[in-house]
């Protein structure tokens, strides 16, 4: 009999990890997204010593890697499914109104924090994205976990969401063209023609080519039908990376088009499984790659960067609601969802590494981006889950 294989050694005790994780969280009735996170800083490669032991019992690897990107889409893949286009070319209007107003709020905020935090123009530039991004992955988790995906305010936070999605392909196109010195503004112009060009297709897929879809995913069996899904979803994800485009963006936008068929109901069915085990390595992989023997040199900036951004997100959330038209309460339940930071900020503060030049991109900026997406993300999902409460503090009378 062969030897047992290191990588299945591994990828066992990451399941298991994740399976305690969760276990943890719902005896104590938290959300399992923090405690995912959280396992991964304690016991992944930068796990801290107790009497000289270290607590590390996982690495990093490719293939967590891996099955973190089959997370991203995945989770955006369902929500797609949940958000009906016509809907959302119907409120186009109040999309663009609460979007429009968090941009000018909270990119402002990022990018004046990194001014008074002595950074460059361009490395200010960096922060305001961390800043501005909200986490489409987690907050989507914890709308499906909360039950708020059939609540009204989830039409305006998905919205938001999927704005700041769009800007945030065009932010990280441009900022990678010249962070990377890609050629200037004809690298620029054509990166951005090509996302533009990859996004514009996903649309007309999604509101011209359901009949497609139908005749395609006709089938009796649902391990044919489980195994076309996974294959068109992860293939699409890795094309739009391919392209320069966000894969949750384009996850998002071929959910959006199977939405309008009538396999969605039985995707739900045969592939939630897959969704909520490739979603717990995601959370588990930014634990595992975030270091807190870097926090104590960003402390400072860190702590205002949550303080003022929080205060941020809450009002820019809470007046897109209004702008949105819902009512006090579910306003303030947006605002509470909208919290959560998480990958694209990482994605972001990898492409600080990559782009160097200067200590504040390849060290101070990526430190201080783990230490915020681990407070914000636990902050987040902690508010949206004592929503009620919140709500019943602020708002005492009904609204």
């Amino acid at each position: 009999m062969a030897a047992a294989s290191p990588l299945l050694l591994e990828a066992g005790i990451v399941f298991a990890i994740i399976a305690v994780g969760g276990a943890v969280a719902t005896r104590i009735d938290q959300s399992v997204i923090p405690a995912y996170i959280v396992a991964g800083i304690l016991l992944g490669p930068n796990a801290p010593e107790i009497a000289g032991y270290s607590l590390a019992v996982v690495e990093t690897a490719d293939f967590i890697d891996l099955l973190a990107e089959f997370g991203i889409v995945f989770l955006l893949f369902f929500i797609g499914l949940e958000f009906n286009l016509d809907r959302l070319v119907a409120s186009k209007d109040r999309i663009a109104r609460a979007g429009l107003l968090d941009l000018a709020i909270n990119f402002t905020v990022g990018f004046g924090l990194g001014l008074v935090f002595g950074f460059s123009l361009f490395e200010a530039l960096f922060l305001a994205g961390i800043v501005y991004i909200s986490s489409s992955a987690v907050i989507t988790k914890s709308l499906i976990d909360l039950g708020w995906i059939a609540d009204p305010e989830s039409e305006a936070i998905l919205g938001v969401l999927v704005f700041e999605d769009v800007v945030i392909a065009v932010y990280l196109a441009a900022l990678s063209a010249v962070a990377l010195s890609a050629g200037g503004i004809e690298s620029i112009a054509r990166s951005l023609g090509i996302a533009f060009g990859f996004l514009l297709a996903l649309v007309a897929l999604a509101a011209y080519g359901t009949d497609f879809l139908e005749r395609l995913f006709a089938v009796r069996s649902d391990e044919v039908f489980l195994l076309r899904i996974v294959g068109l979803v992860v293939l699409v994800g890795g094309v739009a990376l391919a392209a320069g485009v966000s894969e949750a963006v384009a996850a998002f936008f071929l959910g959006a088009a199977f939405g309008g068929t009538e396999h969605a109901g039985r995707i739900e069915r045969v592939i939630t499984s897959e969704r909520d085990i490739y979603a717990a390595v995601f959370f588990l992989a930014i634990g595992l790659g975030t270091d807190p023997r870097l926090f104590p040199a960003v402390a400072v900036p860190l702590a205002a960067l949550v303080v003022v951004s929080t205060v941020s997100k809450l009002l820019s959330g809470y007046y897109g609601g209004r702008y949105y038209g819902l009512s006090e309460r579910r306003s303030i339940r947006a605002s509470l969802a909208l919290v959560a930071r998480g990958e694209f900020s990482l994605v972001i503060a990898a492409l600080a590494v990559s782009a160097g030049g200067s200590t504040a991109l390849s060290e101070t900026i990526p430190a201080i981006a783990v230490g915020y997406v681990l407070a914000m993300s636990v902050l987040g999902t902690v508010l949206m889950r004592y929503s009620g409460a919140i709500e019943r503090r602020v708002l005492p009378t009904d609204a």
